[in-house]
């Protein structure tokens, strides 16, 4: 009897200190735990747009995260109404979720479709787009990143005018990870 006590509280000493060494460290290495962020577009804010980016981080390699545009100067709001573009990016990096990225992305725009110069009603229309990009993300120790982005895609739908079959995405970012 004693035997098979002694042969317990050795078991339970194991998992229980095991255990207590693998909470040490978790707690003292933050990089494998996934992370928040939002982000807002520079280069769009300087140029009259408003860009705002919320990503998850979902490993050292990768992130998911959506994008949202709206104007904020009328010479941008002739143009373009609104985007929301979801995305996915793979990382190349030596730190976590950051350094050179490849990016694929969907796209809901609604964008002035009239070519008419000369007056007369914009014509806006809603499509959807599917595309790919690339870019760099530059990261703190203190959590602030900065990035650098560029993609290009192609609407789905309503392509009745060869001007509004291509799309386009970029800016120059900066954030903080959370």
């Amino acid at each position: 009897m004693n035997m098979k006590k002694t042969f317990i509280i050795l078991i339970v000493t194991l998992l229980i200190s095991s255990n207590m060494f693998s909470q040490e460290d978790k707690a003292s290495n933050l990089e494998n735990d996934n992370f928040n962020e939002l982000k807002l577009n520079a280069l769009f804010l300087i140029l009259g747009a408003l860009e705002v980016t919320y990503e998850r981080t979902l490993n050292e390699e990768s992130g998911i995260g959506v994008s949202v545009f709206l104007p904020i100067d009328n010479d941008v709001s002739d143009d373009i109404k609104y985007y929301i573009s979801p995305y996915y990016r793979f990382y190349f990096g030596g730190k976590y979720a950051s350094g050179f990225f490849l990016e694929g992305f969907g796209m809901l725009n609604s964008t002035n479709r009239d070519l008419n110069f000369f007056g007369g009603e914009d014509d806006f229309r809603t499509d959807f787009a599917l595309g790919i990009g690339l870019g760099g993300k530059w990261l703190t120790k203190s959590g602030f990143i900065g990035e650098i982005n560029f993609g290009i895609g192609r609407n789905l739908f309503n392509n009745d005018n060869a001007d509004s079959e291509i799309i386009g995405k970029g800016g120059i970012t900066l954030g903080y990870r959370f």
